[in-house]
């Protein structure tokens, strides 16, 4: 597996964290967020790795800023990329299983470095069931298909 990293200046001490858990994981990854502690626009970070991760660079990506919201909202609108915001395990393990998210948002000012450690590591473990849900997923990506 390899996996798109990124943030912006209010995610970068949980992306850190992030970046720990991937090493000790043994997952090969690429951080594209920010490096500065100065005021940055989520969209310049969410949006060039949602395409990254939709035209298959990598096969999931994690987005942090400070709530997890505006990473969400930008990197949903990339067509392909189904971004998640969780905050929780039992959402990060849903979201794989359920809807093949093939992104995670998290919020650094919402959540502590030990739930986004467990949360992540949730979202990176987790298959997609199929099932009964590849129609529902279908549904999505046709839409998207007609749409775009």
């Amino acid at each position: 597996m390899k996996v798109l990293l990124s943030a912006d200046h209010a995610g970068m001490t949980l992306r850190n964290e992030v970046k720990d858990l991937l090493e000790e994981m043994g997952i090969e990854y690429e951080d594209a967020g920010c490096s500065c502690e100065t005021s940055v626009d989520y969209p310049d970070y969410a949006l060039p790795a949602a395409e990254r991760v939709a035209k298959g660079e990598f096969d999931r990506g994690i987005l942090i800023c400070g709530t997890g919201i505006g990473m969400s909202i930008s990197a949903n609108k990339v067509k392909g990329i189904r971004c998640a915001l969780a905050h929780d395990v039992y959402s990060a393990k849903l979201t794989r299983h359920h809807n093949d998210a093939n992104m995670l948002a998290m919020g650094e000012r919402v959540i502590g470095p030990g739930p986004a450690r467990e949360i992540a590591k949730a979202f990176l473990e987790t298959e997609y069931d199929g099932g009964r849900h590849a129609n529902r997923v279908k549904k999505i990506t046709d839409y998207e298909e007609e749409h775009n």
